[in-house]
């Protein structure tokens, strides 16, 4: 007599293993492409091909980032036939919402959008979400919108280290305008405002006076603040806002460029108040070129840009070299201990490194 099976638990038989969603991704993946390759696919507006170099210039690899720049070098006659617009503002504000949203208008011109959203990169594990993509599904799966994150790797203000170089890749590639969008955590974003032909300030109404700090540094700095999230019964506070807003505006002295900041409420998810903003966007475009103000401020963000990467590269040769790092740990046991001034020790550093370069 056989047994009835009483186990509780019992194991069935798996379905069998799919084959893989692109077989031939290994066999086409592992080519490298010559530079030659890479330059021709960025004129042709290649996506892959763009995402690939901008991968380069963003690798800690030497000899990858050298062929990225390399290859930015070589379209750069291309670049600079774009509309650069920085996006800036605290966390919760809306940015991602708002960017898909007034994207979509500049896609329904016939524009071809970039949008480099940046992401904040972890101080401990150096890891990023880079969920923008996600955010904005709209966009992502539009055929003349890319969307880039990319980590910000402490960089202050957040903006990630390769920024710019990516953005002249995507106006090599052919995109007529570009999305900056910036961490918004209240650092210096005088980074993002020297990159782009307009700073646009995203705000909420009743943020509370702990962002005081915050609105004070950028919004000298902003050609457009937007209060985002007027909807509902958060509509008549937006407007009270709106009103102090430009009250403090008004306190400010001239802006370079000669032109007032205006002040506008809108809701992105809702998608009221987007034909202001761009209504002013396009206004304020129109002003600074017809006074001669785009071109200028383009050359001295081209000239900043010079004297940022030659600071940049001194630091990075300095950490690196080997010396000072065989030196550095010694001579900052002695500063922790009081033993030397942090000063002195910089000058010992210093003089270290200038004997041997």
């Amino acid at each position: 007599m056989t047994k009835p099976n009483n186990k509780s638990l019992s194991i069935n038989k798996g379905s069998d293993p799919a084959d893989s969603v692109n077989p031939n991704f290994r066999r086409t993946s592992v080519r490298a492409k010559s530079k030659a390759e890479f330059v021709e696919g960025i004129k042709k507006g290649n996506r892959t091909i763009l995402s690939q170099v901008i991968t380069l210039i963003e690798s800690s690899k030497q000899e990858r980032r050298a062929l990225g720049q390399q290859i930015l070098e070589e379209v750069m006659p291309l670049t600079g036939n774009s509309v650069r617009i920085g996006i800036t503002g605290v966390p919760g504000v809306g940015k991602s919402t708002f960017i898909e949203a007034i994207g979509n208008r500049f896609l329904q011109e016939g524009e071809k959008l970039a949008v480099l959203a940046i992401d904040p990169t972890s101080s401990r594990t150096k890891g990023s979400i880079l969920g923008d993509k996600t955010r904005m599904a709209t966009l992502s799966n539009h055929q003349n919108a890319y969307i880039r994150p990319s980590p910000t790797s402490g960089t202050l203000g957040g903006v990630a280290r390769t920024s710019r170089e990516t953005m002249l890749l995507c106006e090599a590639a052919g995109f007529t305008t570009i999305f900056i969008e910036t961490v918004g955590v209240g650092q210096s974003e005088t980074t993002v405002h020297n990159m782009v032909d307009m700073f646009l300030l995203l705000m909420l109404a009743g943020a509370g006076d702990e962002l005081q700090g915050i609105k004070r540094g950028i919004m000298e700095m902003a050609d457009l603040i937007a209060i985002n999230k007027a909807e509902k019964e958060n509509l008549p506070a937006a407007k009270r806002a709106k009103k102090e807003y430009e009250n403090a505006l008004s306190l400010y002295p001239p802006a370079p460029s000669k032109w007032k900041t205006p002040v506008v409420t809108c809701s992105a998810l809702n998608e009221d108040g987007l034909d202001d903003v761009k209504a002013n966007i396009e206004d304020y475009l129109e002003h600074i070129k017809a006074n001669s103000y785009f071109k200028k401020q383009r050359s001295e963000q081209s000239a900043w840009w010079m004297h940022e990467t030659i600071r940049e590269k001194l630091t990075s040769e300095f950490y690196g070299n080997p010396d000072i790092e065989e030196k550095l740990s010694k001579i900052e046991k002695q500063v922790n201990k009081g033993e030397i001034s942090s000063f002195a020790a910089a000058e010992r550093l210093i003089e270290v490194y200038k004997s041997i370069s």
